[in-house]
């Protein structure tokens, strides 16, 4: 997989997370590494910086389940707007996480 090909599989992944749910990084990561070859939470923060404007890029915290830094505020709200389970500063990534497996 080229790193464009890479990019556009990372942003679909993104975009096919249902309203109030979330993922990972990491998770994001480990869920296209078998086909892609890479593993990396932060290619995918990298990713997510610079190409997720299209995507619903606020379902995608950290594995503790922190805002995407710089955006907590707007990505609060979004989440909040969609039902999606909170807890303290963040998301409850125990009742939010989603997986590709589990489908839409």
């Amino acid at each position: 997989m080229t790193p464009d090909e890479y990019v556009e599989a990372v942003l679909d992944l993104v975009d096919r997370i249902p309203p109030g749910r979330v993922m990972s990084y990491g998770a994001v990561a480990d869920a296209l590494a078998e086909r892609s070859g890479r593993a990396s939470a932060r290619l995918v923060g990298n990713i997510m910086a610079r190409h997720g404007g299209s995507v619903p890029w606020h379902r995608v915290v950290t594995s503790a389940g922190r805002l995407p830094p710089g955006h907590e505020r707007e990505a609060r709200a979004r989440l909040r707007a969609e039902g999606t389970p909170l807890r303290g500063d963040g998301v409850d990534i125990g009742a939010a996480g989603w997986s590709p497996e589990e489908g839409v």
